[in-house]
């Protein structure tokens, strides 16, 4: 029999639980991201790995949205939290209460990776640069609503070129500061068209690398890039250059130059104006001189319009001189025709006259020529069937009519 101290699975994975929680109650691990996973529940599981070993990470869904960066893949980091073992499997894992990038250098490599992805999307296109208005009525600004960055915008505005400023408030850096920047962006575009800005600054003051984050976050770089209306990003100094920079359809080295980029200067525009004004004033000037030139040119060169119409006058008079003649002559001979023809013409009550004789001559010789004339002088027409016989061989049938003077009878032959 040994004298070793039984114990049973759960109190052996108790025992090493609070071993390893007091252990390491809080503790900083340097690694990068692997297997990146986010679970329906919203809760992350992921893996933390060196040249050697992996470690099991997890972070609870309350404490991830307020994480100062976005667990991505490949990401170097520094993991802040405490360990911890999942007895059901038999594991240890550390439970991440903060995460940072480790150092600049990985920072800029995120950037850079972000940079070339977007940009491979075609969300930094030249061809998708929109200009901006010459003259907004309303400028959105999406910053911090303190501070004085906000200030400098509304005082170069004042002084340029008066108009509506809309502010959108928002955080600028810090936990939750990426997806205030985009929904600010895409509510300024999804506002109604009476308050909707004609132009959007995006703007916050200098900062570290890491204060500038949230003006590299994917998110916000496609909100940029999906926006109808002009946006101009002014975010940290001159040197300082954030992926919205791309995506904006301008850059401005900082927010008071975004205030100049949008309006034009009110005393630039006025003298211009004036300047339009004299140089017009000049050129009508000069219009009509020139004009005035050419009427006394022209003037000298024509004749005496009465002259003119002298000459057009007489012409007129001796053509209606010879129309008048032409229409005596027409008519003269025209009145002579007439009277020639009438000559020529008969009464007509000598041509009825005549055409009654003829008629009458006519019906004299019908009556002279016709059958009936020769019935009068004892002679009978015989037919046939209706048809006139001329010849007796021709009479087949016994039935004849014999016509004469005062009528007909039916005889037999015989």
């Amino acid at each position: 029999m040994s004298n070793l101290p039984e114990f049973s699975v759960s109190e052996i994975a108790t025992a090493i639980k609070q071993t390893m929680e007091q252990s390491f109650a809080r503790i900083r691990v340097r690694g990068e991201l692997s297997k990146v996973n986010i679970h329906s529940s919203g809760h992350l599981y992921s893996d933390l790995k060196d040249a050697d070993s992996v470690l099991s990470v997890v972070c609870w869904r309350g404490q991830l949205a307020k994480l100062s960066i976005k667990p991505e893949m490949g990401m170097e980091v520094i993991c802040t939290g405490r360990i911890t073992t999942y007895p059901a499997r038999s594991n240890y894992q550390l439970v991440i209460e903060q995460m940072e990038l480790a150092g600049e250098g990985a920072l800029l490599k995120l950037i850079e990776d972000r940079r070339k992805k977007l940009a491979n999307e075609g969300l930094f296109d030249s061809a998708r640069k929109k200009s901006l208005p010459a003259l907004p009525k309303i400028i959105g600004v999406v910053t911090s609503p303190t501070g004085a960055v906000i200030r400098d915008i509304l005082h170069r505005v004042q002084d340029r070129f008066p108009c509506h400023v809309l502010v959108w408030p928002v955080n600028v850096q810090g936990v939750g500061a990426a997806d205030n920047i985009a929904a600010a962006i895409t509510g300024f575009h999804s506002a109604p068209m009476k308050i909707r800005p004609d132009v959007i600054i995006v703007a916050r003051g200098g900062g570290s690398l890491e204060d500038l984050m949230p003006f590299n976050e994917e998110n916000v770089v496609r909100a940029v890039a999906a926006c109808p209306i002009p946006i101009i990003s002014a975010v940290g100094h001159e040197t300082d250059t954030t992926l919205i920079d791309y995506a904006a359809d301008l850059r401005a080295p900082t927010p008071t130059a975004a205030a100049e980029f949008a309006l034009p200067e009110r005393l630039s525009l006025i003298f211009t104006v004036e300047d339009f004004t004299i140089r017009m004033v000049r050129a009508l000037q000069r219009k009509i001189k020139d004009s005035s030139s050419y009427f006394d040119l022209v003037h000298t060169r024509l004749k005496d319009p009465l002259r003119f119409f002298e000459t057009r006058v007489q012409k007129l008079d001796h053509l209606t001189d010879q129309l008048r003649a032409a229409l005596r002559h027409a008519v003269s001979n025209a009145r002579e025709k007439f009277l020639r023809t009438t000559l020529r013409l008969h009464p007509p009550t000598s041509q009825l006259e005549l055409s009654k004789q003829k008629i009458h001559h006519l019906h004299r010789m019908l009556e002279t020529l016709s059958y009936k004339s020769t019935l009068k002088r004892g002679f009978a027409v015989v037919r046939q069937n209706g048809h006139i016989l001329t010849q007796a061989a021709a009479a087949r049938d016994d039935l004849l009519t014999l016509s004469f003077q005062d009528g007909e009878i039916n005889v037999k032959k015989i």
